[in-house]
């Protein structure tokens, strides 16, 4: 019976110890979607004529400099590339963007000309 208590607590335990260390604040800081990769938080904000994706590492701005970013976007059977600069502490592209409710959007995040990040979003 002792034995059963203590794998129980020990349980119990470790659980609340892997829950605490993926304690990621994911809420959008910006009004866009919030995904994660590589435990770096990405929001990418879109509008019809401005694409922004913002990123934080451990809840701060990381420097995004040197950083690009292709964006692919899939509104039902369309396909649109854009690439993303960075601009004022963010990753930015301004054009005529197709994005509707349920686009998918693929981001391939490069820093020096190297794979960083690969991060999915799903448009709401």
């Amino acid at each position: 019976m002792k034995a059963t208590k203590l794998l129980l607590a020990l349980t119990v335990f470790i659980s609340g110890a892997a829950i605490a260390a993926d304690n990621h604040d994911t809420k959008p800081l910006h009004g866009g979607v919030v995904a994660q990769a590589k435990d770096v938080d990405y929001e990418l904000v879109s509008g019809t004529d401005k694409l922004q994706l913002y990123v934080r590492d451990h809840g701060k701005p990381a420097d995004v400099a040197g950083m690009a970013a292709k964006v692919t976007l899939l509104t039902g059977t369309e396909k649109q590339d854009v690439q993303l600069l960075p601009v004022d502490g963010k990753l930015e592209a301004s054009g005529s963007f197709k994005v509707a409710a349920g686009t998918k959007a693929v981001a391939a995040v490069t820093k020096g000309g190297k794979p960083v990040a690969s991060v999915r979003f799903s448009l709401k």
